[in-house]
């Protein structure tokens, strides 16, 4: 049986082998990621001590202890005090609004794909700098057949999805 050290009773735990190999991996881990962040100074001989509760820990480091977003502040680029917690919601809206956007220009790329199904190819070849005539040749059509269905899909498009036109 191996032990851990419970600092709330002072005392020391029995527990299974694997349980404490498992344990001790993500108690390794999380200090790892706290020292790297700054937050935790503990020694490499007192581990041991380490149940992951830094806030509660003597070796937390100093100004670490406010966690909080709300107690937390800052100052933005108009010179305004605003809080972590402001922050983060201004930040999950525009999350959300860039998960919108992504849905939105996934249905209008399938749209593209419904109504010209070369249009992947097409946009490659404008990346390398094609001009219309090369674009026209590769798809084996004419330079102005290609024109007109390139503006015909534009108009359809930019009425199904006005925002993006």
């Amino acid at each position: 049986m191996a032990k851990i050290f419970d600092k709330r009773t002072r005392t020391w735990r029995e527990i299974e082998p694997k349980a404490y190999a498992e344990y001790m991996k993500y108690c390794c881990a999380f200090r790892k990621r706290q020292r790297l962040h700054g937050f935790c100074n503990c020694t490499r001989h007192l581990w041991w001590l380490c149940d992951t509760d830094c806030l509660n820990c003597e070796f937390q480091c100093e100004g670490t202890d406010t966690l909080s977003l709300d107690a937390a502040s800052y100052v933005d680029e108009h010179g305004n005090e605003c809080s972590l917690e402001e922050c983060a919601e201004e930040q999950s809206e525009l999350i959300e609004e860039l998960f919108c956007d992504a849905d939105e220009l996934q249905h209008l790329l399938n749209r593209l794909e419904e109504l010209m199904p070369e249009a992947v190819q097409i946009g490659r070849l404008r990346e390398s700098g094609a001009t219309d005539t090369v674009i026209a040749e590769k798809i084996g059509i004419k330079r102005t057949t290609f024109n007109s269905r390139l503006k015909k899909v534009r108009d359809t498009l930019a009425k199904e999805f006005p925002d993006w036109f």
